[in-house]
């Protein structure tokens, strides 16, 4: 059947509109094969790095995969984090002082820029290492989805104006924060187990173990010996314990468990057990650790997709301190 002209460019105009709909979407889906064929030996050189890293310093693991959540979490996964500058994101106040293992991210970037040099982006190497980590440390392992592209710039401004959940955080506040990201409250709670492994500095709970009542006295009171009151300003605030007392080098469901005992070392910890939604959450994964990972793995996976940068934005920047 013939068409009449205007019924005919109409059409035309249909599917070139379809056409850039698809273009669109398909540069903005990260594949697990992204590097199938440009570069099959990142995997392997990400975590020979990565496995150094921690079984020199188990803390590094956590380190790592901090540094993946506070790049997604300010304009997306788009390894800004890790740009130096007076005013880069790593100096801004939720990260100066705290963020850390910049120079293991240096030495992937270099062996991988070997295997295979100006493929891999850092935003990418940042969620290979992330994962590296969390599997090393005895936790779960699942595909990375890949193809993220590197901001130019770093977004200080952003990163300082609450884009990061503080540790002071109340409830509300945390699931605000990760829905603003398209993250639920499930995925908050999940994505918190993180805090199974590493440290945190004295700065960041003395309040807590000082002021708080929905804490363990005889927890609170070892943690007052290593970080004294008003330590601010003073070198103790920098003194670091553990997030999960129990088992801090191991990546399992035991910081679940001492929400419930009252023994959660960050207010934004504890406020995910004292009597709010999350609290069923927090029961169900302290009582099922394939429960905690498998939903930890589901919303890695989606913070990992958070605005990333694909096709032709950005750029792989050959060192992840600066721009090409």
């Amino acid at each position: 059947m013939a068409l009449s002209s205007s019924s005919s460019s109409t059409t035309i105009f249909a599917i070139a509109l379809f056409t850039l709909f698809l273009i669109g979407s398909s540069s903005a889906q990260l594949s697990e094969n992204f590097y199938a064929k440009k570069c099959p030996k990142v995997f392997v050189a990400v975590k020979s790095v990565v496995q150094s890293a921690v079984a020199k310093e188990p803390r590094m693991g956590a380190s790592l995969l901090r540094l993946f959540f506070h790049d997604c979490f300010v304009n997306g996964c788009d390894g800004s984090v890790l740009l130096d500058g007076p005013s880069s994101e790593k100096t801004a106040p939720p990260n100066d002082k705290s963020l850390r293992g910049y120079e293991v991210i240096d030495a992937i970037k270099s062996k991988v820029e070997e295997v295979c040099p100006g493929v891999v982006s850092c935003a990418d190497i940042a969620a290979i290492a992330a994962r590296d980590s969390v599997t090393i440390l005895g936790g779960p392992f699942w595909k990375v989805k890949l193809g993220r592209r590197d901001s130019t710039t770093g977004f200080f401004q952003l990163a300082s104006s609450g884009a990061l959940p503080s540790p002071a955080s109340s409830l509300s506040t945390l699931i605000s924060s990760f829905k603003a990201h398209g993250l639920s409250a499930k995925d908050m709670v999940a994505l918190s187990g993180a805090h199974t492994i590493g440290k945190a500095r004295c700065a960041s709970y003395e309040s807590r173990i000082y002021n708080e009542k929905n804490i363990d006295s005889l927890f609170a009171k070892a943690r007052q010996k290593n970080c004294p009151r008003n330590s601010a300003g003073t070198p103790k605030e920098n003194n670091v314990a553990p997030l999960d007392f129990k088992t801090p080098n191991h990546f399992d469901n035991n910081y679940y468990k001492n929400l419930i005992n009252k023994k959660g070392l960050l207010h934004s910890d504890q406020v995910l057990f004292n009597g709010g939604s999350t609290d069923s959450l927090v029961r169900a994964y302290s009582n099922n650790q394939k429960a905690f990972e498998s939903d930890f793995v589901t919303a890695m996976i989606k913070m990992g997709n958070i605005k990333p940068l694909t096709g032709s934005n950005g750029q792989i920047r050959r060192n992840c301190r600066r721009p090409n």
